[in-house]
């Protein structure tokens, strides 16, 4: 894994980022009334000094409410978040330029792990749940990370089982070098060990579906571990990301050791209790900040996960890495492969 866009040290990140952010606050303040009224209810007054500082949203606020800091006829796409049955989805707005933004970032951010050019790819999946017209999330997701491969072979048939010819023929074709397997954590843990296939020249990046492995007492490491023995896998990458502040996505270490933030942006864990920063080593909610969102006011947002920060500055990269523990308790549980088996 190169440096690519994780190169700056906590400090630097911070004098970076915290007058960015704070100018974005100021930009939406002014182009979306609703947040206006949010921070006056609140009493959100600058300067904010450090990222810490800086109002955030819940990012629960984007399934009820229309944030936009763009006219009507400036929004290009609408993207909607995951939901269980019966839930309203976060609804987020980008114009053009977002749109270009998040898209060119996100490559940016996975380039350190896959290289410059289209990996032929191994999708643990269905092709069914692309060709959806109601394109569900974990269907966006499937599509979105496709556009970083090539030769796109599905795991799945139609029918959601195995194809064992259709990964052998793979295999065979581009089992000799490197060559990127996508899938969500859950369905990895599925699927993928019992392939009886072998894998060593794969690299993996998943995400997504703790929650179930969680039951199973499955942790990362055991994850990892099992990969390794089962699959021959070893180059193994884990993401957090979401919706509501697309193409901003933290990237696990290669040596599994955390999460780390790309340079544009970072996390704060908050006491749920006080509200105030924890300091490394205590557990609390994960707040996400970033400055892609400039369509919206989604650069300052308190997820319902819990996380830890695991040190900072100690790490095979620079900046603070951390952990996701699960989510809130009473949070309702979204994850998009966590659907998969219940109408996902």
């Amino acid at each position: 894994m190169t440096s690519g866009l994780f190169t700056l040290g906590a400090a630097e990140r911070e004098a970076v980022l915290a007058p960015a952010l704070a100018a974005l606050t100021e930009r939406h303040r002014r182009a979306c009334p609703p947040y206006d009224r949010i921070l006056d209810a609140i009493g959100a007054r600058p300067p904010f000094e450090r990222v810490a500082d800086l109002p955030w949203l819940p990012v629960r606020l984007f399934k009820t409410h229309e944030l936009r800091s763009i006219r009507e006829d400036q929004v290009f796409r609408v993207l909607t978040s995951s939901g269980t049955t019966g839930q309203r989805p976060s609804r987020v707005f980008l114009d053009r330029v977002a749109a270009a933004a998040q898209t060119r970032m996100l490559a940016a951010t996975f380039r350190g792990v896959l290289g410059e050019r289209r990996l032929p790819m191994l999708v643990v999946d269905s092709r069914s749940v692309v060709r959806d017209p109601a394109l569900s999330a974990r269907g966006a997701g499937v599509l979105g990370m496709m556009n970083f491969g090539r030769d796109h072979t599905f795991v799945l048939d139609e029918r959601g089982r195995v194809d064992a010819e259709a990964v052998k023929g793979f295999l065979a074709r581009h089992g000799r070098a490197r060559f990127l397997i996508f899938g969500f954590t859950f369905m990895v843990w599925l699927y993928l060990r019992g392939l009886g296939a072998d894998l060593s020249q794969g690299v993996l990046i998943h995400s997504g579906g703790w929650k179930r492995l969680a039951e199973q007492a499955v942790d990362n490491a055991e994850f990892r571990r099992r990969l390794a023995d089962e699959c021959g896998l070893s180059s193994v990458y884990n993401f957090y990301g979401m919706v509501e502040q697309i193409g901003t996505v933290f990237l696990e270490g290669p040596d599994g050791d955390g999460l780390y933030c790309p340079d544009f942006a970072d996390v704060v864990i908050r006491d749920p209790e006080t509200w105030q920063e924890a300091p490394p080593g205590v557990p609390g909610l994960i707040e996400v900040v970033s400055t892609l969102p400039t369509s919206y006011p989604g650069h300052v947002l308190l997820t319902e996960d819990m996380g830890v920060v695991l040190g900072v500055d100690d790490g095979c990269l620079p900046g603070r890495r951390f952990e996701v523990l699960g989510r809130l308790p009473r949070a309702e549980a979204r994850g998009c492969s966590d659907t998969f088996g219940r109408g996902g």
